[in-house]
């Protein structure tokens, strides 16, 4: 379908003043055109019934907008300058670029009215464009003979990967649903099948985010699964251009913008399962770095046992969650599940008899029964502008995604001090943590130890492969590091994975979480009124029996669940 003139009418009002058609001509091609499916405009059907040739079209344009007349057909154009556009921006916004001299990249176009199409182009280049003028036809000729091999070459790769396309679908890829640039049309076929295998693949292999990475002179792709980033075959460096603009248009970005950074958020498909990606998009000195956070809605696991928990600290997290009021605050880095873990706890105490609503950014997974609010900061729906609208609405428990700054944290202790049971997260090493952190934000002391009920910090142990687990002796580095006696060592077995098919040769397959759970009992509220460190804080609890996470991680150690190492690994930053 040809691209339409983008200002018709001032192209008809030039050819009817230089005499190439008259009056009686342009409204007769007007009404045939507004009579027509929308597909030709009026200068469409001038050129169609003879009145003006493309040749004295192109002139016209030519010489009222100061612009040289290219013949393509008669053009060699050198590859640099071919590579410095995209196969799918050409294809769409049908352009060629012809040249590039001082910086400055020459691109033919056929319509010198559309500037804000050169505008965009300028964006894409970060520089300098000038247009000539070529005929529409000889743009597609053009453009068919020079990036026929980048389309073959993603033909190729997409074949070798043997991907059936009706593994994946993705919502928006029918034509019209991406501005007319996201259609599953022969052109771009290739690099969508190449972006769906690689989310196929990173699906089957559990992992949790697919990283697309532009180095200097190749395109890396990494997969991280359990935890751990593992690189796998991506597609060759000179696809990366096609490949982002894929991905971006897919998660509804602009691909006209690669200065700041952009957020977006695939919805697909893979057989019966609902997948969400969460994309996020980030220049670099390559290239713009992208990651796809995997979010299975069916793999969330909303059964508080199945979380890991063993039965001492499952009673506890049971009786703190069945609370009339107070905060209960989960900590730990991201990807430590803690919002997993928040989504179970609603899970289990959502009933038809208490109002349940959450404010978050952004909402992962939904869930049925509780009203969930996504916060939007164009419209000033911030966390606390949203909690505030919320406690209007008479809710029993509220979950606040993440508390970020002192007005959150103010209006949360209010609400658990009128009420209401409040969950939320805070970025700490450890629980006792979290109470100098409120403190820091400007809560005052006494509010902390009036509001908080316990803080449960969390991090996510790789488990044993079940299928190449052997028992093995821990090393003396292992031994030394967690202060493991040889009477120790004598009474007790520790298992690790050889490696084998089944988990990709490392020896884990999942992961489970491990705790460290600080509740908020009388003699611990009067030290934290009295405004003590943390340490003091974590070193009363830890006497008074407390575990740490390398306790917790230790104890499924011994129970085979994991390694030494991975305990290592993962609670260093946790004192004995």
């Amino acid at each position: 379908m040809r691209k339409l003139i983008k200002d018709c009418d001032y192209v008809l009002l030039l050819l009817e003043e230089n005499g190439l058609v008259t009056r009686e001509q342009v409204e007769a091609a007007k009404e045939s055109a507004l009579s027509g499916d929308g597909t030709e405009d009026a200068i469409d059907k001038l050129r169609k019934s003879g009145a003006v040739s493309e040749e004295n079209l192109l002139n016209m344009l030519a010489q009222q907008y100061g612009m040289e007349i290219i013949d393509l057909d008669q053009y060699d154009i050198p590859a640099d300058v071919l590579s410095s556009l995209s196969t799918e921006v050409v294809r769409y916004y049908g352009v060629i670029p012809v040249m590039r001299h001082d910086d400055i990249l020459t691109v033919a176009m056929s319509d010198p009215t559309d500037v804000e199409k050169l505008d965009t182009i300028r964006y894409l280049m970060n520089g300098d464009v000038e247009a000539v003028i070529a005929s529409e036809e000889q743009i597609r000729r053009a453009i068919e003979k020079y990036y026929r091999e980048a389309d073959s070459s993603a033909e190729k790769v997409a074949d070798d990967k043997d991907m059936a396309e009706s593994d994946l679908v993705i919502e928006g890829t029918k034509e019209g649903e991406f501005g007319g640039f996201g259609a599953e049309t022969e052109d771009n076929t290739p690099i969508l099948r190449l972006v769906q295998k690689l989310i196929i693949d990173a699906y089957n292999m559990r992992a949790s985010d697919i990283h697309l990475e532009p180095m200097e002179k190749r395109y890396r792709v990494r997969y991280r699964i359990d935890g751990a980033l593992r690189e796998v075959n991506g597609p060759p460096k000179y696809l990366q251009a096609n490949f982002t603009s894929r991905v971006k248009l897919m998660a509804r970005l602009d691909i006209t913008e690669k200065r700041i950074p952009q957020d977006g958020r695939i919805k697909c498909s893979i057989g019966d399962k609902d997948i969400d990606l969460r994309v996020s998009s980030i220049p670099t000195i390559f290239g713009e770095s992208i990651v796809m956070r995997i979010l299975d809605k069916a793999s969330i696991q909303l059964d508080v046992p199945k979380l890991g928990f063993y039965a001492d600290d499952l009673d506890m997290v049971n009786k703190i969650i069945s609370y009339p009021d107070g905060i209960f605050l989960v900590t730990g880095p991201t990807g430590s599940g803690k919002t997993t873990s928040l989504y179970a706890f609603l899970n289990t105490i959502n009933t038809p008899a208490r109002k349940l609503i959450t404010v978050e950014d952004p909402i992962e997974y939904q869930l049925p029964g509780i009203n969930q609010v996504q916060v939007d900061r164009h419209v000033d729906m911030t966390f606390a502008s949203a909690l505030r609208s919320m406690l209007r609405q008479a809710p029993n428990i509220i979950m606040i995604g993440e508390i970020r700054d002192l007005e959150t944290a103010e209006i949360a202790i209010n609400a658990s001090l009128t009420g209401h049971l409040v969950f939320s997260t805070l970025h700490t090493n450890d629980a006792p943590g979290a109470v100098t952190r409120l403190v820091d934000m400007g809560v005052k002391p006494f509010l902390v130890a009036t509001s908080l009920r316990a803080v449960m910090a969390q991090r996510l142990l790789r488990r044993i492969c079940p299928q190449c687990k052997a028992p093995y002796e821990p090393s003396a580095a292992e031994a030394r590091i967690l202060n493991l006696t040889p009477e120790y060592l004598a009474n007790h077995q520790f298992y690790k994975g050889k490696g084998c098919r089944a988990c990709g040769h490392t020896g884990y397959k999942g992961r489970i979480g491990i705790y460290e759970i600080f509740l908020v009992t009388e003699e611990i509220g009067k030290l934290i009124f009295a405004n003590e460190t943390s340490g003091t804080l974590r070193d009363f609890a830890r006497r008074n029996g407390m575990r740490s996470l390398r306790d917790d991680a230790m104890r499924k150690a011994e129970a085979g669940i994991s390694t030494l190492e991975e305990v290592i690994f993962t609670t260093l930053r946790d004192e004995n």
